[in-house]
C-alpha cells in the first residue's frame, strides 16, 4: 500500500511540476526553467539528506557511473515536457509520457537492464498498454 502511495504521489508532483515548468519556461525560456527546476530539486534532496541521515557519503563511490546520469536526464524530462505541454496540453503530454515509461519499462522488465530482475510480460499486459494507447487516441479526437 506504501508503495503505491508514494506512485500516486510521484505522479501528480510529476504532473504539478510539468505545469509549474511550462509557465516558468514562458518567462525565463525552456533549458533555463529545467536548470531551475534541477537546482531546486537538489537542494530539497540535500536538505533532506541532512535529516534523513540515511545512507553513508562512501555510498556515492559505490554507485556506477551510468546510473550516476538519472538526474542529467532530468533536464531533458523537463525540456520535453515543458515543449509537449506548450505543443499539445497537459492532458496529452501525460498520457503520451506514461504510455513511453510503461513500453520501456516492459522492455527493461523482459531484458533485466541495469540490474533488475528478468521478468516474463504476459498478454494481459501488451493489452492493457494496447487499451491505453487506443484511449489516448480517442481522447485525442
Amino acid at each position: 500500500m506504501k508503495g503505491i502511495i508514494f506512485a500516486l504521489l510521484g505522479g501528480a508532483c510529476i504532473t504539478l511540476q510539468g505545469v509549474a515548468n511550462s509557465r516558468i519556461s514562458g518567462d525565463i525560456g525552456t533549458w533555463q526553467a529545467a536548470a531551475v527546476t534541477q537546482l531546486t530539486g537538489c537542494i530539497l534532496a540535500l536538505i533532506i539528506l541532512l535529516f534523513a541521515r540515511d545512507g553513508s557519503r562512501e555510498g556515492f563511490t559505490s554507485v556506477k557511473p551510468l546510473y550516476r546520469i538519472g538526474g542529467a536526464l532530468g533536464a531533458v524530462i523537463i525540456f520535453s515536457e515543458v515543449t509537449s505541454i506548450q505543443t499539445i496540453g497537459v492532458t496529452f503530454t501525460i498520457s503520451a509520457l506514461l504510455i513511453a515509461q510503461l513500453c520501456l519499462t516492459f522492455i527493461v522488465d523482459l531484458n533485466g537492464w541495469f540490474g533488475m530482475k528478468k521478468r516474463k510480460i504476459s498478454p494481459a499486459q501488451f493489452i492493457g498498454i494496447g487499451m491505453m494507447i487506443a484511449g489516448v487516441v480517442i481522447l485525442k479526437f
